[in-house]
């Protein structure tokens, strides 16, 4: 697990969460805990490293 810091795409103040490394492409929605909107969560790793997340709005 890895603990991963990004900007809501909602309200724009700075949250973190914490990923599993062992799955190599995720995607998932997860409330924001600030403003409880939900984002679309992206992540992709390789070899256990992160290489690409996306934070994304789930209204675009």
């Amino acid at each position: 697990m890895i603990e991963h810091f990004f900007k809501c795409p909602f309200c724009w103040l700075e949250i973190s969460m914490l990923i599993d490394t062992s799955i190599s492409n995720q995607s998932y929605i997860e409330d924001c805990e600030n403003c409880c909107n939900p984002i679309q969560i992206e992540v992709f790793f390789s070899f256990g490293n992160l290489i690409e997340f996306r934070a994304l709005n789930t209204e675009q």
